[in-house]
């Protein structure tokens, strides 16, 4: 109980402490998330000793379902702040970057673990498969607050939340393939792989969160027109439909993930939202209420002993991973990205693909799949790196967009 107790207090104080200076650090080169990260491995066994989660249960368990509800509330968010009918303006681009760019994410950060760190080709197919998709709660506090939404164009900021909020889902089938291959017999993989986590996980997840999603805009709708709902009721009716979707689709054996994803644009296509500041308000939640806790939490369980044993083939896998993984696809897809309408819009894009909670829930969905402990080891590993070189240079890279994109730079 007294370990408990600590943990909220500690935690606590660190959503406190970062919200009540968010303004500020969002113009400094550290970001909100690494600062957590750096908090819970101040606080855990590796620092001050102060918290133990491993003595709470499985340490793997414990940030499956953690980065499941965060991922999915910070969906819900990205999906709210999309501006009414971007997907289907914009789906070109989208299309391009999802059916061409997060394959090619996946590959290359595959062959780059294949090659770098040795892995059989499954084992490392399966790390690649974790880190492909870009994260959502990562690219919100780069492309929301003040700095980003006044040097930034909103057609960038936008491009990158709906890549990374639909990918997110759509990760799912590229994960579960290597899964099925590492666990299943050769004949019995392809199969279900078709017909039920592409058919009925994915398929059914986009049905299910459009229905439910323009269920609870209609509801919402009707329960405006005669008075029976407060006007400020939005946050916590979006956030009880977060949950009920991501629970709901989950006990329907479909993706919940992307069927919150649907289920928030549905319900922002439906629902008269017009007062968007509410939308801003569920972003500031997510950001101080579920981001900075399920990043101390990872710094309280990192696998410094796993990343030694890797040693400096660690660090080059990471570096190389952050330079190629993203970028030079974004670079030679430009042509086909209607939205990228400078070069500099392609190299903000393509550098800009972080790596974060997503990665975080896969790589443990993963862990406890197959019992292959490199999803998790390596995993983490990538994911600290981007938390790095994404927070520092978010800053300085926006202010570096602004200038060369004036008229005269």
């Amino acid at each position: 109980m007294t370990e408990l107790n600590t943990a909220l207090v500690t935690v606590g104080s660190i959503v406190l402490g970062l919200g009540i200076f968010s303004r500020l650090l969002k113009r400094t080169i550290v970001s909100i998330p690494l600062l957590a990260l750096l908090c819970g491995i101040l606080l855990g066994p590796q620092g001050l000793g102060l918290l133990h989660p491993a003595q709470w249960g499985k340490p793997e368990m414990i940030l499956e379902q953690a980065a499941r509800i965060t991922i999915a509330i910070g969906l819900m968010g990205v999906a709210l702040r999309l501006p009414p009918g971007f997907l289907t303006q914009h789906w070109r681009s989208l299309g391009v970057l999802l059916g061409l760019g997060m394959p090619l994410m996946w590959l290359s950060s595959s062959l780059l673990a294949y090659w770098v760190l040795g892995l059989p080709v499954l084992p490392a197919l399966l790390v690649g498969a974790v880190v492909s998709p870009t994260d959502p709660i990562v690219a919100s506090s780069i492309v929301t607050g003040q700095l980003a939404t006044d040097t930034l164009p909103a057609h960038l900021r936008h491009t990158l939340s709906a890549e990374s909020g639909a990918n997110d889902g759509l990760a799912y089938p590229i994960v579960l393939l290597p899964v099925l291959l590492l666990t299943k017999p050769e004949g019995e993989v392809w199969g279900p792989w078709l017909g039920y986590v592409v058919l009925w996980e994915v398929g059914g997840a986009l049905l299910f969160g459009v229905l439910l999603g323009a269920g609870a805009g209609y509801l919402l709708r009707w329960a405006e027109d005669r008075e029976t709902v407060q006007e400020n009721s939005f946050l916590a009716f979006s956030l009880a439909l977060t949950l009920i979707v991501l629970g709901a689709a989950k006990l329907l054996g479909t993706d919940g993930i992307l069927a919150v994803f649907a289920a928030g644009i549905a319900f922002d296509r439906i629902a008269d939202t017009n007062e968007r500041h509410e939308e801003e308000r569920v972003q500031e939640a997510v950001n101080q209420f579920f981001t900075l806790p399920i990043f101390t939490l990872l710094g309280l369980l990192l696998p410094w002993e796993q990343w030694y044993r890797w040693g400096w083939r660690g660090m080059l896998l990471a570096g190389l991973v952050l330079l190629v993984r993203r970028l030079p696809f974004v670079l030679l897809l430009k042509p086909l990205l209607p939205d990228l309408r400078k070069r500099n819009d392609a190299f903000f894009l393509g550098w800009f693909g972080p790596i974060g909670v997503a990665a975080l829930f896969y790589a443990t969905l993963a862990l406890r799949r197959t019992g292959y402990n490199e999803p998790w080891s390596i995993g983490s590993l990538l994911i600290c790196a981007s938390l790095v070189a994404h927070g520092v240079s978010a800053a300085p890279l926006v202010r570096w967009y602004s200038r060369t994109s004036r008229p005269n730079g």
